[in-house]
């Protein structure tokens, strides 16, 4: 019988995040530690080709040092009309130190003369789980929406202010934490992986 899952460590840095990850599974009953908290240093190098490509690399430099549970995600904007830029490099975008008001001003400049119909894009979120035993597990996340024309909303992070969400023709800024995260890439990404936890722990604990 393996001993149950104590902790989970999610190989990122990025508070907002973890913030946003905590919102999303809470009630769950395994604490999620940033890497920092875990105490955890290691230079990973993103050099995947796909979002699933680059959360399995940052899962598995983290699971290496730690062992246990680790999570890890790739997300990143699609931005149809712009050859789904900026993709896998949304982080990067114009440089890793570029503010994302600059990043989000020039992707509407970019949009410049481009209709509601053609400004289509989504967040998609690649979630990978590196389990004790070595195991891995990638699920997806997207969320469907399109650029708006300026940037709207105090709340979320990176290009949420331009991100328009349909269903409440606001962006994913201004909406309310508890209905970004029932729509959001991560949120459905994060729910999927947690059931893999969950499916997991009901097999490994037998």
């Amino acid at each position: 019988m393996s001993k149950r899952i104590d902790k989970i460590v999610f190989a990122t840095g990025n508070k907002n995040k973890v913030r946003e990850i905590s919102e999303i599974l809470e009630g769950f009953e395994i604490p999620v530690q940033s890497m920092k908290d875990a105490g955890v240093e290691v230079d990973i190098i993103e050099d995947g080709k796909t979002f699933e490509e680059n959360s399995l690399i940052k899962a598995r430099s983290v699971w290496n040092v730690t062992g246990g549970l680790v999570l890890a995600d790739d997300s990143g904007l699609e931005v149809d009309a712009l050859n789904k830029e900026p993709g896998i490099y949304s982080a990067r975008y114009m440089g890793e130190d570029t503010s994302y008001h600059i990043k989000n001003a020039n992707i509407i400049e970019r949009l410049e003369g481009v209709s509601d119909d053609k400004r289509t894009a989504r967040f998609v979120c690649a979630v990978a789980a590196v389990f004790p035993d070595g195991s891995e597990k990638v699920v997806r996340g997207v969320m469907e929406g399109r650029i708006g024309y300026e940037e709207k909303g105090e709340n979320g992070f990176g290009y949420d202010p331009i991100f328009i969400l349909p269903k409440y023709e606001k962006t994913t800024a201004e909406l309310k934490p508890e209905e970004k995260n029932a729509e959001s890439h991560r949120g459905k990404a994060l729910r999927a992986i947690r059931k893999e936890i969950e499916d997991y722990e009901n097999t490994s604990c037998q």
